[in-house]
């Protein structure tokens, strides 16, 4: 039996390490006839991009969900935006698709609910306002924290097996 738990947690090491190694997408593609902001707020970093788009929420999330391929589609309070995205950043939703322990892409939507509040770039009305931003991971940091995880995580099993075996012997 101990050796089978022992080839069970190599096996599964080795399938872990394998997807954290697997390339990173890169920056998300904006969604069909959209366009680009050229706000000094939203051109200030290359890993944050902000489009006017037409597309409902729902059509939003689709698009970057398939962009980034796979991954979780996380829920935070449109509050947030100020701290994950930018500072005063105003927010109708906010949602991440997350690789984990990996990559993310966090997607934040405005869209006006006031008729002073509507969205005008050059004679366009637009439904809404997004901004995404892409939070890459480091390959080496990444693989290197999860090494030593797993390392940690192989010796401590190991110990509770240990416990467990003396914990036997003191109940018979």
């Amino acid at each position: 039996m101990k050796i089978f738990s022992k080839i069970i947690f190599v096996i599964l090491s080795v399938l872990f390490l394998t997807y954290l190694v697997l390339p990173s997408p890169s920056f998300p593609k904006a969604p069909p006839d959209s366009v680009q902001s050229r706000e000094p707020a939203d051109t200030e970093t290359p890993l944050r991009r902000a489009y006017f788009t037409n597309f409902t929420r729902q059509q939003v999330l689709d698009w970057y969900k398939a962009q980034f391929g796979y991954g979780y589609l996380l829920n935070y309070p449109p509050e947030d935006a100020g701290t994950i995205i930018r500072d005063q950043t105003r927010s109708t939703f906010l949602q991440e698709v997350v690789h984990p322990f990996r990559e993310s892409v966090y997607i934040n939507g405005f869209e006006p609910k006031d008729p002073k509040d509507a969205i005008n770039i050059e004679g366009v009305s637009w439904r809404q306002k997004i901004i995404v931003r892409f939070v890459p991971s480091s390959l080496i940091v990444r693989t290197s924290l999860s090494i030593a995880t797993l390392i940690l995580l192989f010796f401590l099993t190991r110990e509770w097996y240990f416990a467990y075996k003396d914990a036997r012997k003191i109940i018979s």
